[in-house]
């Protein structure tokens, strides 16, 4: 249905382009916009779907390379920006490697995203080993949230920020939540309005 709407559109402007008004022109655009953001909503909610259902396969794996395979999937997003990361060595965990790049494609994705109204942009990526647990966090100078709603980060469609200031559809932390509780780690987060914010989530030893 959403590529009958956008081809109908389409043929819309085509068509009758010099016969619309600025209004209408807006109209169509607005429409259009709408449609494109449902389709992202749906391509993400199918993929929240899958990672709830999908068989772990999990293993020794080392999650320098699985950053290392985030950043290469993120790559478009950094171009043109100013990006200093801070990458620290990070320990090897027993998870499904596929699942863990995605929980990272969000976080780097997001921490792309929400600095990228600084000049340098700083992203660090860290570990903190517990007795049980290691630790995992990434940390960037962004717009970051205010405290008190630090609670509705992880839930579906949860959103701190408007869609005309950040562009999102309110999965990308619900899916990281939904990992991490598969592999029976934790997920939480701090931050503070315009000075940045930090990710941590945990895996079990």
């Amino acid at each position: 249905p959403l590529r009958h709407i956008n081809g109908y559109l389409e043929l819309l402007i085509k068509r009758n382009n010099s016969q619309l008004d600025d209004k209408g022109k807006h109209y169509i655009e607005s429409i259009y916009e709408a449609s494109s953001h449902m389709g992202h909503l749906i391509d993400d909610l199918l993929n929240f779907s899958r990672t709830g259902r999908m068989e772990m396969k999990p293993d020794n794996i080392d999650m320098n390379r699985v950053v290392k395979d985030a950043m290469t999937i993120l790559e478009p997003e950094m171009r043109g920006r100013t990006i200093d990361w801070k990458l620290n060595p990070l320990p090897s965990v027993h998870a499904d490697y596929s699942m863990m790049r995605q929980l990272w494609v969000n976080l780097i994705g997001n921490a792309i995203k929400y600095s990228r109204k600084r000049d340098i942009a700083i992203i660090e990526i860290g570990s903190e080993k517990e007795s049980n647990e290691t630790i995992f966090f990434i940390r960037d100078n962004g717009a970051g949230f205010d405290m008190k709603y630090a609670q509705k980060l992880f839930g579906v469609f949860q959103r701190l920020h408007s869609t005309e200031e950040f562009e999102g559809t309110g999965i990308g932390l619900a899916n990281v939540n939904q990992v991490v509780k598969r592999h029976n780690g934790r997920t939480w987060a701090e931050g503070e309005v315009d000075k940045g914010a930090t990710f941590y989530f945990s895996i079990p030893k």
